[in-house]
């Protein structure tokens, strides 16, 4: 049997997603692997709709594991949750056709990124929030993020370690709004390039503060080039919100086209 998992978790304690290994650093898909492998009574190996950095968080993470172990999805869900450290939970569990891949069947992908925009740096919730102490425009920030719209080459957005063949991806919304102190950027897109959400984040940044013209983005997106775009936003404000599917699969609204 295959089934599909939707995973939330903070990415504070953690290496990112991708195992590293048995003597490696702490990881999501370590911890998850082991408590599913003790409730299956066999080893069990998860492929992700997308992978995280560390000190990155998921609202839903979606994964897909096989197994011959019989278990229904509420074991699964319950007894996966009740050996997993409390900075990570399954939410729940669908069985799914072999067909169904949590990377490839998904269509797209939502991130948000939060921030406190204020002098003093936050002292709540700090693990979920970044901080900029430049006062901000959030109306141009999202005037000058309409410019990444569409199928681009987003090499002025990604990190140079990026191992993707190649940086065309299709921005399928991008909205930036201000709540109060706090500031959210919110994207997506079919697939995200390595640092590609924190590094529009950073060069958004700059357009907020004053620093660079609201045509800036668009010129950065056309020039592909890394180096004059703005610093990579840092970590802990950003979580991945969701992947999404077509409705054949049969999961839950929430990663449902």
């Amino acid at each position: 049997m295959r089934y599909a998992l939707g995973v939330e978790y903070d990415g504070g304690g953690f290496q990112g997603w991708q195992g590293l290994g048995p003597s490696g650093p702490p990881t999501v898909q370590a911890a998850l692997e082991r408590a599913l492998s003790s409730v299956a009574d066999q080893a069990i190996t998860v492929t992700c709709a997308g992978r995280t950095d560390a000190g990155v968080h998921a609202e839903c993470q979606v994964v897909h594991f096989d197994s011959t172990a019989e278990r229904d999805p509420r074991a699964w869900t319950l007894g996966t949750s009740g050996r997993l450290p409390p900075a990570v939970c399954v939410r729940w569990c669908v069985p799914v056709p072999l067909e169904f891949n949590a990377r490839f069947s998904a269509r797209a992908r939502r991130y948000r990124y939060r921030l406190v925009n204020r002098q003093v740096r936050p002292a709540l919730y700090r693990s979920l929030l970044a901080w900029e102490r430049r006062p901000l425009d959030a109306g141009a920030m999202h005037r000058a993020a309409q410019a990444l719209l569409g199928e681009n080459d987003f090499n002025a957005f990604r990190t140079v370690h990026c191992q993707a063949p190649h940086a065309r991806r299709d921005l399928q919304e991008i909205v930036v709004r201000r709540v109060g102190e706090v500031v959210e950027i919110e994207v997506q897109a079919n697939a995200f390039l390595h640092h590609m959400v924190r590094n529009i984040v950073g060069s958004l940044l700059e357009v907020g503060a004053g620093a660079q013209p609201e045509g800036w983005i668009g010129e950065l997106l056309a020039g592909r080039d890394r180096t004059l775009a703005g610093p990579t936003a840092p970590p802990q404000g950003l979580v991945f919100l969701r992947p999404l599917y077509p409705p054949e699969w049969g999961l839950p609204a929430e990663v449902t086209l």
